[in-house]
């Protein structure tokens, strides 16, 4: 049997897997978020986001973490069809967890499917991703370790999706994401450790694309993504934000209704009477008025009055 290094660069790609975790994690989080506080097209477009950094989060920490996995006495090549169908199943199942949880509200029922949907998917996508290794050899499976792998994966998907319903605050949030990450990584490890191979010796060439070929690019790309997209979620207000917003701008904006209302009886002056009829100029002319009329009309009454008492 060939000795398996899940650490052939020392702590950095467990680390940095680790990291991707929770980055996919927290973005997920804060997308489901906004998605239940809007409604309609906005609720489905910040799922799908959701889907896709949950997805893509948990498969860069995976493939992340396969740069530094070895197995001593053979190469490792990855079939590329099948590393790529493992992306597309994580954000698939994911996305299918995520859309229960967000259209299910808090029900015990759409917390459970949501979770048991996520979980396989995370668990689907991680052996799919083994099943697309080629090397000289035969890999074999601990049956316990692998229902362990399952598990773990149900119930943190299960826990970050109750944390999407009930954790708001983005202190709380970002707890929730480490944590997260960690239970991802566990069942990535939990599965690897459930890893055998039974090395052939051989000195064919192996089919498929070596790590550095297609893995580490995508990675890197997928990667990208993530802080992208994390930038922009950070970047664009919330709906109470937003209503905040409109709240303010609705009590400092001009009132265009609004008139400039002479007092009750007011009548222009008698320079502008005189300009009005063209005195000491021989000619007639318009004046404007000198101030707007108000919407209404006005009593006249008292003004009326007071010419009569003169």
């Amino acid at each position: 049997m060939g000795h398996l290094d899940h650490a052939t660069f020392g702590w950095l790609t467990p680390a940095l897997s680790y990291v991707m975790a929770c980055v996919g994690a927290a973005l997920g989080l804060r997308c489901t978020v906004r998605a239940l506080e809007t409604t309609g097209r906005s609720r489905r477009n910040w799922l799908l986001t959701a889907a896709s950094a949950l997805g893509t989060g948990i498969w860069t920490m995976h493939f992340v973490a396969m740069l530094g996995f070895g197995v001593t006495g053979t190469d490792i090549r990855y079939n590329v069809p099948l590393t790529v169908l493992s992306l597309l199943i994580a954000m698939a199942v994911v996305g299918v967890g995520v859309f229960a949880v967000g259209y299910g509200g808090d029900r015990v029922g759409s917390l459970l499917i949501g979770g048991l949907t996520t979980g396989i998917g995370v668990a689907s996508m991680h052996y799919m991703g083994m099943a697309a290794l080629r090397l000289h050899g035969q890999v074999r499976y601990d049956p316990m370790l692998v229902a362990l792998s399952v598990v773990i994966a149900v119930v943190a998907a299960t826990a970050a999706l109750w944390a999407a319903l009930h954790i708001h605050a983005p202190v709380a949030v970002a707890i929730a994401s480490l944590v997260m990450g960690a239970a991802v990584s566990s069942m990535h490890y939990t599965g690897m450790f459930a890893v055998r191979v039974d090395v052939v010796p051989s000195s064919a060439e192996l089919s498929g694309a070596t790590v550095m070929q297609f893995v580490f690019p995508l990675a890197v790309g997928l990667g990208s993504y993530l802080f992208i997209t994390s930038a922009f979620v950070a970047l664009s207000p919330t709906a109470r934000e937003r209503a905040a917003y409109t709240s303010a701008e609705r009590l400092i904006e001009p009132d265009d209704r609004a008139v400039d209302v002479a007092p009750p009886g007011f009548r222009p002056g008698a320079a502008d009477a005189g300009a009005a009829h063209g005195t000491g100029t021989g000619r007639t002319t318009e004046a404007p008025p000198s101030y707007a009329y108000p919407a209404g009309p006005v009593d006249e009454a008292p003004a009326r009055r007071r010419e009569a008492r003169g």
